[in-house]
Protein backbone atom coordinates (compact mmCIF):
# COMPACT_ATOMS: atom_id res chain seq x y z
CA UNK A 1 0.00 0.00 0.00
CA UNK A 2 1.13 3.18 0.21
CA UNK A 3 3.00 6.03 2.50
CA UNK A 4 2.79 9.78 1.48
CA UNK A 5 2.13 8.22 -2.35
CA UNK A 6 5.07 5.72 -2.44
CA UNK A 7 4.24 1.59 -2.38
CA UNK A 8 5.80 0.35 0.92
CA UNK A 9 5.60 -3.29 2.30
CA UNK A 10 5.30 -3.72 5.73
CA UNK A 11 8.54 -6.34 5.78
CA UNK A 12 11.38 -6.48 2.89
CA UNK A 13 15.10 -7.74 2.96
CA UNK A 14 17.51 -5.29 1.89
CA UNK A 15 18.19 -4.54 -1.71
CA UNK A 16 22.26 -5.10 -0.98
CA UNK A 17 21.97 -7.44 1.60
CA UNK A 18 20.05 -10.44 2.61
CA UNK A 19 21.36 -10.31 5.99
CA UNK A 20 19.47 -6.97 7.01
CA UNK A 21 15.58 -7.30 7.23
CA UNK A 22 13.77 -3.99 6.61
CA UNK A 23 10.44 -3.18 8.72
CA UNK A 24 8.32 0.00 9.73
CA UNK A 25 8.65 0.09 13.17
CA UNK A 26 4.67 0.70 13.98
CA UNK A 27 5.85 1.74 17.64
CA UNK A 28 6.24 5.36 16.29
CA UNK A 29 3.13 5.62 13.90
CA UNK A 30 1.47 7.86 12.64
CA UNK A 31 3.54 10.52 14.27
CA UNK A 32 6.82 9.59 12.54
CA UNK A 33 7.68 7.08 9.71
CA UNK A 34 10.60 4.85 10.79
CA UNK A 35 12.47 1.94 9.17
CA UNK A 36 14.23 -0.45 11.78
CA UNK A 37 17.23 -2.94 10.09
CA UNK A 38 16.79 -5.84 11.65
CA UNK A 39 20.00 -8.37 11.72
CA UNK A 40 19.45 -11.24 14.51
CA UNK A 41 16.87 -13.68 15.48
CA UNK A 42 17.21 -11.99 18.99
CA UNK A 43 16.63 -8.51 17.42
CA UNK A 44 13.73 -10.02 15.52
CA UNK A 45 12.16 -11.36 18.87
CA UNK A 46 12.42 -8.59 20.19
CA UNK A 47 10.64 -6.99 17.54
CA UNK A 48 7.41 -8.99 17.69
CA UNK A 49 7.35 -9.12 21.53
CA UNK A 50 8.01 -5.45 22.06
CA UNK A 51 5.47 -4.77 19.13
CA UNK A 52 7.71 -2.91 16.52
CA UNK A 53 5.68 -5.17 14.36
CA UNK A 54 2.31 -6.35 14.90
CA UNK A 55 -0.61 -8.04 13.42
CA UNK A 56 -1.31 -12.27 12.45
CA UNK A 57 0.49 -11.89 9.13
CA UNK A 58 2.96 -9.75 9.58
CA UNK A 59 4.20 -11.37 12.79
CA UNK A 60 4.60 -14.68 10.63
CA UNK A 61 6.49 -13.34 8.17
CA UNK A 62 8.83 -11.49 10.53
CA UNK A 63 9.17 -15.10 12.14
CA UNK A 64 9.46 -16.56 8.67
CA UNK A 65 12.53 -13.73 7.89
CA UNK A 66 13.67 -14.26 11.66
CA UNK A 67 14.32 -17.79 10.58
CA UNK A 68 16.44 -16.99 7.81
CA UNK A 69 18.48 -14.83 10.06
CA UNK A 70 18.89 -17.87 12.64
CA UNK A 71 20.17 -19.87 9.18
CA UNK A 72 23.12 -17.71 8.53
CA UNK A 73 24.14 -17.17 12.20
CA UNK A 74 23.52 -21.19 12.98
CA UNK A 75 26.86 -22.99 13.32
CA UNK A 76 27.82 -25.87 11.60
CA UNK A 77 28.29 -28.34 13.94
CA UNK A 78 25.27 -27.38 15.90
CA UNK A 79 23.04 -26.30 13.22
CA UNK A 80 19.90 -28.38 13.93
CA UNK A 81 19.96 -27.38 18.02
CA UNK A 82 20.60 -23.51 17.08
CA UNK A 83 17.32 -23.65 14.81
CA UNK A 84 15.46 -25.24 17.00
CA UNK A 85 16.26 -22.80 19.82
CA UNK A 86 15.88 -19.73 17.74
CA UNK A 87 12.41 -21.44 16.48
CA UNK A 88 11.66 -21.54 20.12
CA UNK A 89 12.70 -18.25 21.05
CA UNK A 90 10.47 -17.03 18.43
CA UNK A 91 7.46 -18.76 19.20
CA UNK A 92 6.99 -17.93 22.71
CA UNK A 93 7.51 -14.06 21.93
CA UNK A 94 3.21 -13.40 21.06
CA UNK A 95 1.45 -17.38 22.13
CA UNK A 96 -1.47 -16.25 20.90
CA UNK A 97 -0.66 -15.83 17.04
CA UNK A 98 -1.50 -18.92 15.14
CA UNK A 99 0.74 -17.27 12.48
CA UNK A 100 3.94 -17.20 14.04
CA UNK A 101 4.14 -20.84 14.82
CA UNK A 102 2.51 -22.15 11.67
CA UNK A 103 5.73 -19.91 9.68
CA UNK A 104 8.54 -21.38 12.18
CA UNK A 105 7.56 -24.66 12.08
CA UNK A 106 7.40 -24.22 7.70
CA UNK A 107 10.72 -23.32 8.00
CA UNK A 108 12.13 -26.00 10.39
CA UNK A 109 10.07 -28.19 7.80
CA UNK A 110 11.97 -26.70 4.33
CA UNK A 111 15.28 -26.11 6.24
CA UNK A 112 15.67 -30.03 7.18
CA UNK A 113 14.96 -31.31 3.59
CA UNK A 114 18.44 -29.86 2.39
CA UNK A 115 21.36 -31.56 3.27
CA UNK A 116 24.52 -28.99 2.89
CA UNK A 117 24.92 -25.67 5.06
CA UNK A 118 24.86 -23.06 2.07
CA UNK A 119 21.44 -25.13 0.69
CA UNK A 120 19.56 -24.76 4.59
CA UNK A 121 20.54 -21.50 4.42
CA UNK A 122 19.36 -20.19 0.90
CA UNK A 123 16.10 -22.31 1.15
CA UNK A 124 15.42 -20.47 4.47
CA UNK A 125 15.69 -17.29 2.87
CA UNK A 126 13.62 -18.58 -0.51
CA UNK A 127 10.95 -19.36 2.15
CA UNK A 128 10.19 -16.65 3.98
CA UNK A 129 10.47 -14.37 0.91
CA UNK A 130 7.80 -16.90 -0.23
CA UNK A 131 5.61 -16.23 3.29
CA UNK A 132 5.47 -12.89 2.79
CA UNK A 133 4.70 -13.01 -0.75
CA UNK A 134 2.21 -15.24 -0.19
CA UNK A 135 0.33 -13.42 2.77
CA UNK A 136 0.59 -10.73 0.32
CA UNK A 137 -1.31 -12.67 -2.29
CA UNK A 138 -3.86 -14.25 -0.08
CA UNK A 139 -4.94 -10.79 1.65
CA UNK A 140 -5.35 -9.30 -2.32
CA UNK A 141 -7.77 -12.67 -2.78
CA UNK A 142 -9.64 -11.87 0.49
CA UNK A 143 -10.32 -8.28 -0.78
CA UNK A 144 -11.63 -9.62 -4.17
CA UNK A 145 -13.66 -11.68 -2.28
CA UNK A 146 -14.94 -9.63 0.99
CA UNK A 147 -15.40 -7.05 -2.05
CA UNK A 148 -18.73 -8.70 -2.88
CA UNK A 149 -20.22 -8.46 0.14
CA UNK A 150 -19.51 -4.59 0.15
CA UNK A 151 -20.89 -4.05 -3.53
CA UNK A 152 -24.34 -6.29 -2.25
CA UNK A 153 -24.96 -4.04 0.59
CA UNK A 154 -24.04 -1.00 -1.45
CA UNK A 155 -26.89 -2.24 -4.42
CA UNK A 156 -29.68 -3.05 -1.35
CA UNK A 157 -28.80 1.20 -0.46
CA UNK A 158 -29.17 1.97 -4.12
CA UNK A 159 -25.52 2.88 -4.40
CA UNK A 160 -25.32 4.60 -0.60
CA UNK A 161 -22.43 4.61 1.26
CA UNK A 162 -21.84 1.33 3.05
CA UNK A 163 -20.94 1.72 6.70
CA UNK A 164 -18.69 -0.57 8.02
CA UNK A 165 -17.04 -1.19 11.20
CA UNK A 166 -13.96 -2.27 12.31
CA UNK A 167 -11.56 -3.29 15.11
CA UNK A 168 -7.98 -2.82 15.97
CA UNK A 169 -6.02 -2.77 13.18
CA UNK A 170 -6.61 -5.74 10.64
CA UNK A 171 -4.76 -3.90 7.59
CA UNK A 172 -2.16 -3.69 5.67
CA UNK A 173 0.08 -2.87 8.45
CA UNK A 174 -0.85 -5.95 9.98
CA UNK A 175 0.07 -7.99 7.34
CA UNK A 176 2.59 -7.68 4.54
CA UNK A 177 0.26 -6.05 2.28
CA UNK A 178 -3.68 -5.16 1.12
CA UNK A 179 -4.29 -6.03 5.12
CA UNK A 180 -7.23 -8.96 5.96
CA UNK A 181 -10.11 -6.98 7.49
CA UNK A 182 -9.39 -3.57 5.52
CA UNK A 183 -8.84 -5.87 2.09
CA UNK A 184 -12.52 -5.71 1.03
CA UNK A 185 -12.71 -2.03 1.95
CA UNK A 186 -9.53 -1.61 -0.36
CA UNK A 187 -10.85 -3.15 -3.11
CA UNK A 188 -14.24 -2.17 -2.65
CA UNK A 189 -13.42 1.72 -2.76
CA UNK A 190 -10.56 1.28 -6.28
CA UNK A 191 -13.95 0.38 -7.68
CA UNK A 192 -15.99 3.24 -6.77
CA UNK A 193 -18.27 1.85 -4.46
CA UNK A 194 -19.07 4.49 -1.68
CA UNK A 195 -17.94 3.14 1.96
CA UNK A 196 -16.81 4.66 4.87
CA UNK A 197 -15.87 3.22 7.83
CA UNK A 198 -16.04 3.26 11.96
CA UNK A 199 -12.40 3.03 13.26
CA UNK A 200 -12.40 1.66 17.04
CA UNK A 201 -9.48 3.18 18.84
CA UNK A 202 -8.74 -0.16 20.33
CA UNK A 203 -7.01 0.52 24.19
CA UNK A 204 -4.81 0.11 25.53
CA UNK A 205 -2.42 0.04 22.26
CA UNK A 206 -5.09 2.06 20.54
CA UNK A 207 -4.06 0.68 16.83
CA UNK A 208 -7.45 1.93 15.12
CA UNK A 209 -6.29 5.12 16.13
CA UNK A 210 -3.05 5.11 15.51
CA UNK A 211 -2.33 2.35 12.73
CA UNK A 212 -6.01 1.95 11.26
CA UNK A 213 -7.37 5.87 10.52
CA UNK A 214 -3.69 6.55 9.35
CA UNK A 215 -3.62 3.63 6.90
CA UNK A 216 -6.93 4.42 5.89
CA UNK A 217 -6.07 8.23 5.37
CA UNK A 218 -3.20 7.49 3.23
CA UNK A 219 -5.65 5.79 0.81
CA UNK A 220 -7.91 8.13 1.02
CA UNK A 221 -10.74 5.95 2.49
CA UNK A 222 -13.31 8.07 4.28
CA UNK A 223 -13.22 6.89 8.14
CA UNK A 224 -14.40 8.58 11.63
CA UNK A 225 -12.40 7.38 14.74
CA UNK A 226 -14.63 6.36 17.72
CA UNK A 227 -14.21 5.60 21.32
CA UNK A 228 -14.59 1.45 21.66
CA UNK A 229 -17.67 1.94 23.61
CA UNK A 230 -19.43 3.36 21.00
CA UNK A 231 -19.96 0.48 18.32
CA UNK A 232 -23.36 -0.98 20.21
CA UNK A 233 -24.51 2.59 20.30
CA UNK A 234 -24.25 3.27 16.39
CA UNK A 235 -25.84 -0.24 15.74
CA UNK A 236 -28.82 0.68 17.75
CA UNK A 237 -29.16 3.67 15.84
CA UNK A 238 -29.15 1.60 12.02
CA UNK A 239 -25.35 3.40 11.47
CA UNK A 240 -23.70 0.10 10.80
CA UNK A 241 -23.77 -1.79 7.99
CA UNK A 242 -21.81 -4.53 8.50
CA UNK A 243 -18.40 -5.59 11.30
CA UNK A 244 -15.46 -7.28 9.68
CA UNK A 245 -12.50 -7.96 11.98
CA UNK A 246 -9.35 -9.90 11.74
CA UNK A 247 -8.22 -13.20 13.99
CA UNK A 248 -5.04 -13.86 15.11
CA UNK A 249 -6.00 -17.82 15.56
CA UNK A 250 -9.28 -19.60 14.02
CA UNK A 251 -10.37 -23.14 14.87
CA UNK A 252 -11.28 -25.55 12.28
CA UNK A 253 -15.12 -25.31 14.23
CA UNK A 254 -14.67 -21.33 13.29
CA UNK A 255 -13.64 -19.96 17.01
CA UNK A 256 -11.97 -16.90 16.48
CA UNK A 257 -8.96 -15.11 18.82
CA UNK A 258 -9.28 -11.76 17.95
CA UNK A 259 -7.75 -8.19 19.92
CA UNK A 260 -9.72 -7.79 23.25
CA UNK A 261 -12.95 -6.46 22.86
CA UNK A 262 -14.17 -8.18 19.61
CA UNK A 263 -16.25 -10.58 20.91
CA UNK A 264 -18.11 -7.03 22.72
CA UNK A 265 -18.68 -6.03 18.98
CA UNK A 266 -20.02 -8.98 18.06
CA UNK A 267 -22.49 -9.74 20.85
CA UNK A 268 -24.11 -6.15 19.59
CA UNK A 269 -24.02 -7.09 16.07
CA UNK A 270 -25.69 -10.31 16.34
CA UNK A 271 -28.41 -7.87 19.32
CA UNK A 272 -28.84 -5.57 15.88
CA UNK A 273 -28.91 -7.91 12.93
CA UNK A 274 -25.68 -6.72 11.56
CA UNK A 275 -23.15 -9.06 9.77
CA UNK A 276 -20.17 -9.93 11.24
CA UNK A 277 -17.81 -10.75 8.84
CA UNK A 278 -13.76 -12.17 10.02
CA UNK A 279 -11.15 -11.87 7.12
CA UNK A 280 -8.36 -14.29 7.49
CA UNK A 281 -5.17 -15.98 5.06
CA UNK A 282 -5.43 -19.75 5.93
CA UNK A 283 -2.18 -19.68 7.84
CA UNK A 284 -4.49 -18.13 10.33
CA UNK A 285 -6.24 -21.34 11.09
CA UNK A 286 -5.28 -23.85 14.12
CA UNK A 287 -6.62 -26.88 12.57
CA UNK A 288 -5.73 -28.91 15.37
CA UNK A 289 -7.99 -27.30 17.82
CA UNK A 290 -11.62 -27.11 18.12
CA UNK A 291 -12.52 -25.29 21.27
CA UNK A 292 -11.22 -21.69 20.87
CA UNK A 293 -12.64 -20.91 24.68
CA UNK A 294 -10.61 -23.86 26.31
CA UNK A 295 -7.58 -24.04 23.62
CA UNK A 296 -6.23 -20.98 22.35
CA UNK A 297 -3.90 -19.35 25.06
CA UNK A 298 -4.95 -15.71 25.87
CA UNK A 299 -1.48 -13.30 25.54
CA UNK A 300 -1.09 -11.61 29.43
CA UNK A 301 0.92 -8.47 28.51
CA UNK A 302 2.59 -5.70 30.75
CA UNK A 303 -0.40 -3.68 32.92
CA UNK A 304 1.63 -0.85 32.30
CA UNK A 305 0.38 -0.86 28.77
CA UNK A 306 -3.39 -0.03 30.55
CA UNK A 307 -2.03 2.58 32.98
CA UNK A 308 0.30 4.65 30.57
CA UNK A 309 -0.24 6.19 27.07
CA UNK A 310 2.02 6.98 24.41
CA UNK A 311 1.66 10.04 22.04
CA UNK A 312 2.80 13.39 20.95
CA UNK A 313 3.11 16.35 23.23
CA UNK A 314 2.26 19.83 22.44
CA UNK A 315 6.09 20.32 21.90
CA UNK A 316 5.36 17.48 18.63
CA UNK A 317 7.99 14.93 21.27
CA UNK A 318 6.92 11.56 21.62
CA UNK A 319 6.32 10.87 25.19
CA UNK A 320 4.75 8.30 27.87
CA UNK A 321 2.49 9.64 30.44
CA UNK A 322 0.78 8.03 33.36
CA UNK A 323 -3.22 7.77 33.74
CA UNK A 324 -3.70 5.85 36.25
CA UNK A 325 -2.74 6.21 39.98
CA UNK A 326 0.54 4.52 40.89
CA UNK A 327 0.77 1.11 41.78
CA UNK A 328 -2.81 0.31 40.27
CA UNK A 329 -3.14 -3.62 39.68
CA UNK A 330 -3.92 -4.11 36.21
CA UNK A 331 -5.31 -7.60 34.18
CA UNK A 332 -4.01 -6.63 30.75
CA UNK A 333 -5.69 -9.33 28.77
CA UNK A 334 -4.90 -8.94 25.17
CA UNK A 335 -7.10 -11.16 22.97
CA UNK A 336 -10.86 -12.30 23.33
CA UNK A 337 -12.31 -15.43 21.52
CA UNK A 338 -15.85 -14.78 19.70
CA UNK A 339 -17.64 -18.03 19.64
CA UNK A 340 -18.56 -19.58 15.82
CA UNK A 341 -22.53 -18.89 16.44
CA UNK A 342 -22.19 -15.15 16.64
CA UNK A 343 -20.15 -14.84 13.16
CA UNK A 344 -21.91 -14.60 9.40
CA UNK A 345 -18.81 -15.64 7.79
CA UNK A 346 -15.48 -15.78 6.96
CA UNK A 347 -13.89 -14.36 4.43
CA UNK A 348 -10.40 -16.35 2.73
CA UNK A 349 -8.38 -16.16 0.31
CA UNK A 350 -10.55 -19.45 -0.88
CA UNK A 351 -13.57 -17.13 -0.64
CA UNK A 352 -16.46 -16.91 1.98
CA UNK A 353 -17.62 -19.78 4.48
CA UNK A 354 -19.58 -20.03 6.83
CA UNK A 355 -17.83 -20.33 10.56
CA UNK A 356 -18.49 -24.16 11.08
CA UNK A 357 -16.05 -27.12 10.28
CA UNK A 358 -18.28 -28.48 7.89
CA UNK A 359 -18.02 -25.07 5.29
CA UNK A 360 -14.85 -24.55 6.05
CA UNK A 361 -13.31 -27.84 5.53
CA UNK A 362 -15.71 -27.40 1.68
CA UNK A 363 -13.40 -24.72 1.29
CA UNK A 364 -10.04 -26.76 2.64
CA UNK A 365 -11.06 -30.50 1.71
CA UNK A 366 -7.64 -31.00 2.44
CA UNK A 367 -7.84 -30.80 6.24
CA UNK A 368 -10.17 -32.77 6.69
CA UNK A 369 -7.81 -36.01 7.10
CA UNK A 370 -6.13 -34.53 9.99
CA UNK A 371 -7.12 -35.19 13.22
CA UNK A 372 -6.94 -32.22 16.20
Amino acid sequence: MRVAGTPYRTIWPSDTDSAIINIIDQRYLPHRFVVEELRTVNEVCTAIREMHVRGAGLIGATAGFGMHLAALAAPEHNFAGFMHKAAADLVKTRPTAGNLAWAVKRQLEAIAQETTLAAKRARAFAVACEIADEDAEFCRRIGEHGKEIIAELSRKKNGGVVNILTHCNAGWLAFVDYGSATAPIYAAHAEGIKVHVWVDETRPWLQGAKLTAWELGEEGIPHTLIADNTGGHLMQHGMVDMVIVGTDRTTRCGDVANKIGTYLKALAARDNGVPFYVALPSSTFDWTIRDGLSEIPIEQRSGEEITHIRGLNEAAEMTTIAIAPPNTPCANYGFDVTPARLITGLISERGVMAASEEDILRLYPEQGTKKP
